[in-house]
């Protein structure tokens, strides 16, 4: 009997791929490509896109794919959404990179002021790594201090700060001012406070646990009020990743969601859409600081991106994305725990259903959920293995029904090779 949701074919992406494997370094570089070994087996995964609308994206094969993914993030109202690519096109028109900064700068600026918690002015760059490498340039800018105080399991970029001694090209100085302590644990901060002897310029944090290979865990209001008591009383300044987060949980900021104001807050992936531009919002105490560092980009005033980030903000606003979010990441989620049980699996969600984290329980060393991960993105289900997941506004109810069916077909296979699964 022929499956109701037969397997793709990828013959054409893997021909591309080849190409790029002599023209760039791994072929695809980073979480994007195969090199680290979370795309298994590589025959079942898309390695180049052809084209993308609303929530679907299109390999070079033809292959249609639901994308949970987002491109990581930035599809957050839908791929070429037409009233953001209309404001980018026809800023374009008038000019994009230019030597007098464009007056779309200012109304981005004013915007983000008046949407924003924390944002009384906003410092605009490129990737999510400029947004938290220029937080902490001002935090020590600020307070005079070096060292920072990281979460476990944190991530803020690939600049080398960010990164650990054992790395390669990442030297022991490079890192040698960061301090690593578990979640909310304020015994431990006291603990490295007196250790450093005070030298703490900042805690830099994501608003929750939401790394990979591992379940999520949501924070509470109570936790982070701790931990800005704790900032204040020592005067360490507490800087909030909203890369990831930023706009899905809340369009003030997601330290406006737990209720409490960071010192400066960085946004990236959500802000524009897709289109290439961060920046970093804060209070007006940090201002002059702001104003005093010395940071800057050959396209990071570049007017497009603006253009962009206005008409997503508002549209955003319009719908309600956040609530939004939370319907369909509840629904999706909710749905795949029942299909998973059915068939005997035992599918774990955790963290915020705007950015939903899946793991198939029923083995402790993750390769049976990454077995069905494949299944799933070679029958137009585009999920990572050991990531979290992202809901689009171009998702609908269609969607997650049509999800859901191949979802029940992909545990029917995993179970039938499964056995022991019961």
């Amino acid at each position: 009997m022929a499956e109701k949701f037969p397997e793709y074919k990828h013959e054409k992406s893997k021909k591309w791929f080849d190409r790029a494997l002599a023209a760039v370094p791994s072929g695809v570089p980073g979480h994007l490509g195969p090199s680290e070994g979370l795309f298994l087996p590589i025959t079942k995964w898309p390695l180049m896109c052809d084209h993308a609308k609303g929530t679907y994206f299109w390999d070079v094969d033809g292959n249609k794919y639901i994308d949970y993914m987002c491109a990581y993030g930035p599809n957050v109202l839908g791929y070429c959404d037409p009233d953001v690519d209309k404001a980018a096109i026809e800023q374009l028109k008038k000019g994009n990179c230019t030597t007098s900064v464009s007056y779309k700068m200012v109304e981005c600026a004013e915007l983000l002021k008046d949407t924003v918690y924390t944002a009384d002015w906003s410092f605009f760059m490129k990737n999510g790594g400029d947004a938290t490498t220029f937080a902490t340039i001002c935090a020590r800018a600020h307070t005079g201090k070096k060292k920072l105080i990281f979460f476990k399991g944190y991530y803020h970029g690939v600049a080398q700060w960010t990164q650990k001694a054992d790395y390669p090209g990442i030297l022991e100085e490079d890192v040698a001012n960061n301090i690593v302590v578990p979640w909310f644990d304020i015994e431990a901060l006291d603990k490295a406070y007196a250790e450093s002897k005070g030298d703490i310029a900042a805690i830099i944090a994501q608003p929750y646990d939401h790394g990979n290979f591992y379940d999520n865990v949501c924070a509470s209001k109570e936790q982070w009020h701790k931990v800005r008591v704790w900032c204040d009383k020592h005067d360490v300044l507490l800087i909030i990743d909203d890369v990831r987060c930023g706009f899905r949980l809340d369009l003030a900021g997601s330290d406006h969601y737990y209720g409490f104001k960071a010192d400066l807050i960085c946004f990236c992936k959500a802000l524009a859409n897709g289109y290439n531009m961060s920046c970093v919002c804060g209070p007006e105490h940090m201002k002059a600081t702001a104003s005093s560092v010395t940071f800057t980009g050959s396209y990071w005033l570049s007017a497009e991106p603006f253009a962009a980030c206005i008409a997503c903000i508002n549209k955003m606003k319009k719908l309600d994305t956040p609530t939004l979010f939370r319907k369909l990441g509840t629904q999706l989620t909710d749905g795949l725990v029942k299909a998973a049980k059915k068939h005997g699996f035992k599918m774990v969600v955790s963290g915020e259903p705007a950015l939903f984290y899946l793991r198939i329980a029923n083995d402790d060393n993750l390769m049976l959920h990454q077995e069905w991960i494949a299944e799933m993105v070679s029958r137009g289900i585009f999920l990572a293995s050991h990531h979290n997941h992202f809901i689009n506004a171009a998702l609908t109810e269609k969607d997650i029904k049509h999800t859901l069916e191949v979802a029940e077909e992909c545990f029917k296979i995993v179970a039938k090779r499964h056995p022991e699964i019961k």
